[in-house]
């Protein structure tokens, strides 16, 4: 699963590192927590040149409750009634520079850091759509993180679950979002991104405080557990 993430870099940067326009004003996020109202930034297939950012949390367009799915299993992406209207023509890219999952040991969580080993921006394949309250009038723009099975990395780290997030390498965005993309080619992006590319490292039980605030720059660094030393 994928419920929390970063992207901490400003939105001048965004913009040369993916060669796109920002449509929007930008603040840096360094605990995305999925369980919260959240606008993040991501590039669809109707405008690929473009950030906009979209309530993260998919509302299906043909349901009348705010019913939000903030992640959708690729194994079964074509054939769900949530899902399978997006996937063929509302993909998108969800910018991020991070993600947060836990390790289960010995009946306690410990909360891991996840990042590229070059520490770039990357992105999540995702799937999006708008939504109407049909009460209210209210529009919003939603968007789901795609899952796929984990590297031997992410299964050692989300132990549990057993899952991970879509990572699209970044020769591969422009394909992503190609409309003439057929079935069977947007299954090849469902492979787990290699573990050899991305790196990892625990951090403090801050991001699960109910008490402070964890959208601060402390929330990814390091921090050591002694019980799970035993565990290198």
């Amino acid at each position: 699963m994928c419920f929390h993430y970063s992207l901490t870099l400003e939105r001048a940067e965004i913009e040369i590192q993916l060669g796109v326009h920002f449509d929007a004003d930008w603040s840096p996020v360094f605990h995305a927590n999925g369980f919260s109202i959240l606008r993040m930034p991501v590039i669809t297939q109707q405008k690929p040149g473009n950030v906009q950012l979209f309530h993260w949390g998919l509302i299906p367009h043909w349901i009348k409750t705010r019913a939000q799915a903030l992640n959708a299993r690729s194994e079964t992406i074509f054939e769900k009634p949530s899902f399978r209207s997006y996937i063929d023509s509302s993909r998108c890219l969800v910018i991020a520079d991070g993600f947060f999952e836990w390790m289960e040991y010995k009946k306690k969580k410990y909360p891991h850091f996840i990042f590229l080993w070059d520490e770039q921006l990357f992105c999540f394949g995702g799937i999006c759509c708008s939504w109407t309250d049909t009460d209210t009038g209210e529009h919003l723009n939603t968007f789901s993180i795609l899952t796929t099975d984990p590297n031997p990395m992410m299964a050692r780290i989300h132990n549990i679950k057993q899952r991970m997030p879509v990572i699209i390498h970044p020769h591969l965005y422009s394909k992503w979002l190609s409309p003439e993309l057929l079935k069977e080619d947007v299954r090849t992006f469902f492979d787990p991104y290699p573990e050899e590319q991305m790196q990892s490292h625990t951090i403090s039980k801050l991001i699960t405080s109910p008490t402070l605030n964890s959208n601060v720059p402390e929330i990814r660094a390091s921090f050591i557990y002694p019980e799970l030393l035993a565990l290198k």
